[in-house]
């Protein structure tokens, strides 16, 4: 026997095997839909590890390595495969951070797919030991981890290996864990939903984490100039006047977020030239840095956009299932309505009470009338502190008491 001889029976072995595993894929979607109907979870580890077991006791000694890797392999495929067919259904999904309290995460992928999504709070010595466990299927990674879990992944996107930054992580068959980062995808999201213009402008980027990172690459992409403004080094926040050109203001910190609200990074009024402000914080909806953007009358724009088109092209990544971008767009307007407070305000006797409860009732919120959380919260009715201490300290009181209602979350 010649080359070509072996050559010929390899192909012949090769078809056969192609046929075998189109078979056993075809038994793996027949599984699939019977767990998708009874709502039973895709992975099965204990079974996973009995079938790897068997596998390998009938191999060959000489070639038993080679099949546990072969193995591993087609039960990683196969699992994909029922995930990709179940829209997720049975994935353990979630984030992970240090304080994850008032996250909108669970909420967004709740409606983006069929899978579990928790939030796990974790210390940066715990990091190694969660990464590989096998407690999930597909996490997504926020403040302050992005760039600590890149040393334990196996494999980089294209957009994670740029940035240096990770904001999501998946098992793929081929790689024990793989790393993105789709906050570069969030922000171009962002940009576009926002209208400004970005291409040929100066941009200013404070911070220098993660989120700093994603939103310099999609500037780069759009043909602006991006300058990162950073505590240290050349561009910091003592040395502003040097960009008052600037004509984009992206906040990539966590300044002004819940429940630091009321807080902004920079003054704009330092920046005559800036056309547009943009800021990765989602919570609260309208952050001190915006609400100065809209006084001086510059189109500006939070980070919900954002967070929900990140979240959509990560939840692709963790079913391998396409999901159209009209759905950014419907859950972005569904959490920016739930999530944003109603205020009243008007004279006494206009019927405020009567209006908020009637809204109570429509929405499913909670009603607060910031009288009665006064009286609740000092133990004296607003007339009490007028007559007793004066009106400037009914104003203090109520100021302080209506910020603190102000933080909370929509309910």
């Amino acid at each position: 026997m010649d080359i070509a001889d072996f050559r010929t029976r390899i192909d012949e072995i090769d078809a056969k095997i192609v046929e075998l595993f189109s078979e056993r894929m075809d038994a793996v979607a027949e599984i699939a839909a019977y767990k998708k109907e009874r709502g039973l979870p895709v992975r099965d580890a204990e079974r996973e590890r009995e079938k790897l077991a068997s596998v390998a006791s009938r191999s060959p000694d000489a070639i038993r390595e080679y099949t546990d890797v072969l193995y591993s392999v087609i039960m990683k495929l196969s699992r994909s495969y029922q995930e990709k067919l179940t829209g997720g259904a049975g994935l353990k999904c979630g984030l992970l951070g240090k304080t994850l309290g008032h996250s909108y995460s669970p909420a967004i992928h709740k409606m983006l797919g069929g899978y579990e999504y928790a939030l796990y709070e974790k210390d940066e010595p715990e990091i190694e030991e969660f990464l590989k466990s096998g407690e999930w299927d597909g996490l997504n990674v926020t403040i302050p981890y992005k760039k600590t879990v890149l040393p334990f992944l196996d494999a980089l996107g294209a957009d994670a290996a740029k940035t240096g930054s990770v904001n999501t992580i998946i098992r793929k068959p081929d790689v024990a864990l793989y790393g993105d980062n789709t906050d570069v995808y969030g922000f171009k999201a962002l940009i576009g939903h926002s209208g400004i213009r970005a291409e040929g402008k100066k941009a200013l980027v404070l911070g220098s984490g993660g989120a700093s990172a994603a939103a310099v690459s999609a500037l780069e992409a759009l043909c602006a100039e991006a300058v990162v403004i950073s505590r240290t080094g050349d561009n910091n926040y003592g040395n502003l006047e040097k960009h008052r050109d600037a004509e984009l203001i992206i906040n990539a910190t966590p300044v002004g977020m819940y429940p630091e609200n009321g807080v902004s990074p920079i003054d704009l009024q330092l920046f005559p030239e800036c056309r547009g402000v943009l800021d990765a914080v989602y919570n609260p909806r309208k952050t001190a840095l915006l609400l100065q953007a809209e006084e001086l009358g510059i189109p500006c724009a939070g980070g919900l956009y954002m967070l929900v088109a990140q979240a959509k092209r990560a939840s692709e990544l963790f079913t391998g299932i396409s999901i159209p971008d009209s759905e950014t767009e419907r859950i972005f307007r569904e959490i920016a309505f739930s999530t944003q407070n109603i205020v009243l305000i008007g004279m006494p006797g206009v019927g405020k009470s009567t209006v908020a409860a009637a809204l109570g009732a429509i929405t499913g919120r909670a009603v607060f009338d910031s009288d009665i959380e006064i009286t609740r919260r000092t133990g004296f009715s607003p007339e009490e502190i007028i007559a007793r201490d004066g009106e400037s300290a009914f104003r203090d009181a109520e100021e302080r008491i209506i910020s603190g209602l102000g933080k909370c979350p929509a309910r």
